[in-house]
């Protein structure tokens, strides 16, 4: 018999293997939507609400679908569509209750919850719908935003291997021992590409031949504690270096990843200790910080 299912489990390791692949589609300061970033509708023009949005947003972003839209098989169908052959469903969450039929000494019926998977295909999984559907990707936009030489030559100075494509992708390739960014002018503003740099140069801190922190951490909610030190560098060096963090931001990021880690308060003091030992690596193998002349 299957156990039973754990929609909490699930989500987490959902959102964990998002983070795993690169930053997220929630949390991203460039344009560029070469993976789906949209917000998700269900195929009658109903917004999806609650987990499910971070559940399609997952899915659009990890298959680079561009359509808002998802779809039951049968709606498809409705609609004059037909799912391609060997596409593979996204799984959405049903929460609901039933009624179940007490005893001599309850109330005669009580209504019990329960939460059960369904399947859903994009947009662009389907032939011969109607184009109103679809929509094509965003490509970057060249938003004329310029590099700081100062900020340029200290991450340079830390000796991370800093490299930009297209790809509009921020990560830290563990493998390569080296650091993906989009291209700087692709950003809304100079801080949040500095910002982004910093919680990636956090993650390479960890690296064996450096803090030899990311080898200690190779389970999920070791992932989730390495993810909350890399946030907590960010917003730690961003103030070391002149730049303002997004504390609005980085909250919601780190609370995000105490309540994945069950919400362990005690977690934030020992990742803030990571954090520390992060920042003081880099300010050093920087030469300090930066002198940035006044915008």
């Amino acid at each position: 018999m299957a156990g039973k299912f754990d929609a909490q489990q699930w989500v987490t390791d959902r959102i964990v293997a998002a983070i795993e692949a690169g930053t997220p589609p929630w949390r991203q300061p460039w344009t560029g939507t070469a993976r789906g970033a949209v917000f998700p509708y269900r195929a009658c023009g109903e917004a999806y609400r609650g987990i499910n949005v971070i559940l399609l947003w997952l899915e659009a972003w990890e298959k680079g679908y561009a359509s808002r839209f998802w779809f039951t098989y049968r709606q498809a169908q409705a609609l004059g569509g037909q799912v391609r052959k060997g596409e593979k469903s996204a799984s959405v969450i049903k929460f609901g209750t039933f009624e179940k039929a007490g005893t001599a000494e309850e109330d005669d019926r009580r209504a019990i919850p329960f939460t059960k998977l369904y399947a859903v295909f994009n947009a662009d999984q389907i032939d011969g719908l109607p184009e109103v559907y679809h929509r094509h990707p965003e490509a970057p936009r060249d938003l004329g935003t310029e590099p700081d030489r100062a900020l340029e030559a200290f991450f340079a100075a830390t000796g991370a291997v800093i490299v930009s494509s297209s790809d509009p992708r921020a990560y830290y390739d563990f493998k390569a021992d080296r650091i993906h960014m989009p291209p700087i002018r692709t950003f809304h503003a100079m801080a949040g590409y500095y910002a982004t740099l910093a919680h990636e140069a956090t993650h390479w801190t960890g690296h064996a031949s450096r803090l030899d922190r990311l080898a200690k951490f190779a389970d999920r909610d070791a992932y989730a504690f390495e993810e909350l030190v890399a946030e907590l560098g960010n917003v730690m060096l961003c103030a070391r270096l002149g730049l303002t963090p997004d504390f609005g931001q980085s909250a919601a990021y780190v609370e995000s990843w105490l309540s994945a880690l069950r919400n362990d308060k005690r977690l934030i003091f020992r990742a803030a200790a990571e954090a520390q030992k992060a920042v003081d690596f880099l300010l050093e193998a920087g030469g300090g910080v930066a002198q940035r002349s006044a915008a």
